[in-house]
């Protein structure tokens, strides 16, 4: 019998909060669905952990340190680590994500094609998750 599964939400540990949602809400346009409520941080008031949407694609981001916890500076090592971990979106158009995220000042790679034939565009998250946005080459 094979499980039934309704989607997948994957769970990054963000080093600051602010600068995530700055990413993915602000930058890539996720809606925040749910979150663990705001707290008085450092950089103003933002949530711990939260439930982010962009079409089909779900995200939960949650702080990687607990309050009053959080080291001055990232961990080279936890964030290489992260390269290890990539999101692929399904994208209609990865040139226009290209150019959007070039107009917000995000670097970008890519998009290409590929020898597998899938069009992609490859960006990093401020803590090091790599995010794909492909398509299938066109014919």
């Amino acid at each position: 019998m094979a499980i039934e599964v309704g989607g997948m939400a994957p769970l990054l540990q963000v080093y600051d909060m602010p600068e995530a949602l700055g990413f993915y809400r602000d930058a890539l346009g996720f809606e925040t669905l749910q979150d663990s409520g705001e707290v008085d941080t450092p950089e103003g008031r933002f949530p711990h952990w939260c439930l982010l949407r962009l079409g089909g694609a779900y995200l939960m981001l949650n702080t990687a340190h607990d309050e009053g916890e959080r080291p001055p500076a990232r961990d080279p090592f936890r964030q290489d680590a992260h390269r290890d971990t990539g999101l692929f979106f399904e994208c209609p158009d990865p040139d226009a994500v290209a150019a959007a995220l070039q107009a917000k000042g995000i670097a970008v790679d890519g998009p290409r094609d590929t020898s597998y034939g899938m069009r992609q565009l490859y960006v990093t998250d401020p803590d090091g998750y790599m995010l794909c946005f492909h398509r299938p080459v066109s014919g």
